[in-house]
């Protein structure tokens, strides 16, 4: 097992994107694995290759997972359903896709043990997100005891987006210089459109609203995320 060694679990989208280019800084040898899953917008596969490919990553893995295609009904795996900005009667939004992160973060660990790595990074965040119930911390903890129990070996989950609000996370982005790749270059849009996306989607509200209170307020966000990064 190495330290040093990482998996980052990589969707090509600002979130991932960032975590990615902080564990470039942090790890001897970074690899990505992406979730073919029979996503809305399949082109963000594309988009993770190829950041992948620019950024210098050890490996990147692609991994077919369309049974969660088939199991889990979502706006974001049925072209049917219309993305909706109102919460559905359980209080989740129409985009939530039951079970995904537990798949995804399994199968990323599976992964990790293989290759010896010690270190799974996913860019949840329970501080200003969508209202996943699989984006929060104490879902995330609970999933590292049951992998650690399952595979009887350390395995660290990190989540280096968890408390950042999304302006802390473009300053974050910013902090290594890549502020204009993720801007231009990731695929958060629900509707599968790169960079500022749609502008009309609930990602894409989210991530312009972050970007516009980061631009606007730089020197308060970028003191806010140093003051988390030190505790």
């Amino acid at each position: 097992m190495n330290n040093n060694k990482a998996v980052v679990v990589f969707s090509g989208g600002q979130d991932s994107t960032t975590c990615l280019v902080q564990a470039l800084t942090q790890f001897d040898e970074v690899h990505t694995i992406t979730f073919d899953y029979g996503q809305r917008h399949l082109q963000e596969i594309e988009v993770a290759q190829q950041l992948a490919q620019q950024l210098g990553v050890t490996a990147h893995k692609v991994l077919d997972v369309g049974l969660l295609n088939e199991l889990a009904i979502s706006a974001l795996t049925r072209d049917s359903i219309p993305v909706a900005n109102e919460l559905m009667e359980n209080g989740l939004p129409n985009t939530f896709v039951p079970g995904r992160n537990i798949l995804f973060l399994t199968l990323a660990g599976i992964y990790a043990y293989q290759i010896g790595a010690s270190t799974v990074i996913t860019g949840v965040c329970e501080t200003d997100y969508s209202g996943y119930p699989d984006c929060r911390d104490k879902f995330v903890r609970a999933l590292q005891q049951a992998l650690e129990l399952g595979m009887d070996r350390p395995l660290n989950l990190s989540t280096p987006l968890m408390w950042l609000d999304k302006a802390e996370t473009w300053a974050l982005a910013a902090q290594y210089q890549a502020l204009e790749l993720v801007r231009d270059n990731t695929l958060t849009c629900y509707n599968g459109i790169i960079g500022s996306g749609c502008g009309e989607c609930p990602a894409c509200t989210l991530r312009a609203n972050g970007l516009n209170h980061y631009l606007s307020n730089r020197d308060h966000v970028n003191a806010e995320l140093k003051r988390k990064q030190a505790n």
